[in-house]
């Protein structure tokens, strides 16, 4: 599968790899699940992950812990992406690709090793849009 390159669109082998590791629910399902669990789903709505993919929002499952709520690291981590300017879809693609900064480990894989995480994705960030490979597989 090739890498995608930042700025251009994600391939769809590579939601389709989402959608069968982790899940890839609509923002419509996440919201009906949401409230089953909290009587007021929007403050978590406010926080979570949305992937664009064509006409539709999606919501890649790694976010969420066992019980529906978010999990912490990955929305602290997203909201960092979002202060440096890294858009929902390649925030969601850097959190599955290896990262020579968590020792060749994806993102994802590495949620204990919160302070490592953020400087990799700072790296990340800092390279020029049109040079930045996520390196799949």
């Amino acid at each position: 599968m090739p890498s995608p390159i930042i700025g251009r669109p994600v391939s769809a082998e590579v939601w389709e790899s989402i959608r069968a590791e982790f899940t890839l629910p609509t923002v419509e399902q996440v919201r009906r699940r949401l409230a089953e669990l909290m009587e007021d789903p929007d403050p978590v709505m406010r926080q979570i992950v949305r992937v664009f993919i064509r006409e539709d929002t999606y919501c890649p499952g790694f976010q969420f812990l066992p019980g529906g709520q978010i999990h912490p690291t990955v929305a602290s981590l997203f909201r960092h992406a979002l202060e440096l300017k890294i858009a929902h879809n390649y925030f969601t693609v850097w959190m599955i690709t290896p990262s020579a900064t968590v020792g060749g480990a994806r993102p994802v894989d590495s949620l204990p090793r919160s302070a490592q995480l953020h400087r990799a994705l700072e790296g990340f960030a800092a390279q020029p849009p049109e040079t930045r490979r996520a390196q799949l597989g």
